[in-house]
């Protein structure tokens, strides 16, 4: 039967809307304070988090940034940079037995009605006994004495409670485990980057800036960051920061840092090397740290896109040091072979500035010198429109392939590529289907080639500008 009436039918949108991929997000790997936590966050998992009150609940905190890497990041992005979001991944497991003391029952004074621990003190399991022999008894938490951290003193504190029987004790016995983040070894951080690809399944983020502050010096730490970063889940391309060793076995002078980055391969496309470290009043940060907060910093005052060098920009520092605390001094000229000559990021105190990184080179550099693959900016803006079109076109797949399908890809490439053109962000760019490309081969297997054409624009390293005496003014003016 015929349908009779006024029909309206739907057409697909001839345009897809671009995925654009997230930037300037950092993924930290180490050990976090997990047990002192109020919803403790599984280890060796990524947790994202988006606040500094949301990454305190969910891993700890403390400031023996030496034992709890992790804090040193949390610290650094939300507190100074202010940046978010951060997936963190705590490699620390309190549950397991190699990672943890084993409980042992001592005889603690109470002062104040408190009695002091370690912050790597445990709470799950712990038992605090008043009096001796005979007369003594065991205490229960909330009806004897509360239990809490205090980061500020580095403290697990047992507080009695007024209406406890042992309110006026002198001594308590407690027993109890304690976390051994000492027990974090590099193959446990190698673990903890691979977690990287679960990024995309578990928190919804993929991220483009790998780190593991206090580890990334080690060689193979280093190794499998580069490797992880330049394919995320084998597709997703990233950075990774690493930080030059400042220790005594490390780089005390800057002199020595071309051979040391030669002799320890820092030399991958996808490895950014700082150094040395820095500090901000009693606190002392990897550069690695700061770096990612200023990268997140100036990728979201650029909506996200990451076409701008974090060089020459402000760190949140007043020194640079050595892993020992000693300050360093880099003048001008030192700076100019560190980050011009060597490819190494590092900091500088210039020009009335005040403390700003300098460095537009990756860690191939100056051994590589294809500008895709050199510059920060360039190589990150290269990731981005990667994986923002992997984003875009990956729910294009099996679909049937005909000229439609092809005219779609290529137009919504093209509309894209053209904005980030006119935002300044691309020099120029288009997406092209070449002939030459495309064999009757791959066409008949459902494979077709896009051949994508960008130029970000380089950053502006040198201004040269010529004075010359114009004898033409004299007669002008006197004449």
């Amino acid at each position: 039967m015929p349908n009779l009436g006024v029909h309206v039918n739907k057409k697909a949108t001839a345009v897809s809307i671009p995925v654009v991929a997230d930037s300037g997000i950092p993924f930290f790997v180490g050990a976090a304070p997990v047990h002192t936590a109020a919803k403790p966050a599984k280890p060796n998992y990524p947790v994202l988090c988006t606040s500094w009150d949301e990454a305190v609940e969910k891993l700890g905190f403390s400031y023996d940034w030496n034992k709890y890497t992790l804090c040193e990041a949390m610290y650094s992005h939300f507190q100074l940079f202010g940046a978010q979001p951060v997936i963190f991944c705590n490699v620390l497991d309190p549950g397991d037995t190699d990672m943890r003391k084993p409980a042992e029952s001592k005889a603690c004074d109470v002062a104040e009605h408190r009695v002091t621990l370690s912050m790597d003190t445990i709470r799950d399991g712990i038992k605090v006994t008043s009096g001796e022999g005979e007369s003594a008894a065991a205490l229960v938490e909330d009806e004897d004495y509360t239990l809490f951290y205090d980061e500020n003193k580095g403290a697990c504190i047992i507080e009695l409670l007024e209406d406890s029987a042992a309110y006026s004790a002198t001594s308590l016995t407690v027993e109890a485990a304690k976390a051994d983040p000492g027990a974090v070894t590099s193959a446990d951080i190698v673990m903890g980057i691979g977690q990287a690809d679960a990024c995309m399944t578990a928190v919804g983020v993929i991220p483009d800036l790998l780190l593991a502050p206090g580890w990334s010096h080690d060689t193979v730490v280093a190794a499998i960051l580069a490797t992880k970063a330049a394919g995320i889940n084998g597709l997703f391309g990233a950075k990774c920061l690493i930080d030059a060793d400042s220790s005594a076995d490390g780089v005390t002078e800057y002199s020595q840092l071309t051979a040391y980055k030669n002799k320890n391969n820092f030399v991958d496309i996808n490895q950014i090397v700082c150094w040395p470290q820095v500090k901000l009043g009693d606190y002392q940060f990897h550069l690695s740290t700061q770096l990612a907060g200023l990268m997140a910093s100036v990728d979201t005052l650029n909506g996200g896109c990451p076409y701008e060098s974090p060089s020459n920009k402000n760190l949140k520092i007043d020194a640079c040091c050595l892993e020992d605390g000693t300050e360093v001094s880099l003048t001008w000229e030192r700076v100019n072979l560190i980050a011009g000559s060597w490819g190494i990021v590092t900091a500088i105190n210039f020009m009335g500035m005040g403390w700003t990184a300098k460095g537009n080179y990756t860690a191939c550099f100056p051994a590589n010198t294809d500008v895709k693959d050199q510059f920060i900016p360039i190589s990150r803006m290269f990731d981005w429109v990667g994986n923002t079109l992997i984003r875009t076109f990956w729910s294009k797949l099996d679909r049937p392939m005909n000229r439609r399908l092809i005219d779609n890809i290529l137009d919504t490439g093209n509309i894209w590529l053209i904005g980030q053109v006119s935002e300044g962000h691309l020099l120029g760019a288009r997406a092209e289907m070449l002939e030459s490309e495309n064999n009757l081969l791959d066409l008949m297997a459902g494979i077709i080639h896009i051949h994508i054409y960008i130029t970000p624009p380089a950053p502006m390293q040198e201004c040269d500008f010529t004075l010359e005496y114009d004898v033409n003014y004299v007669q002008s003016a006197l004449g």
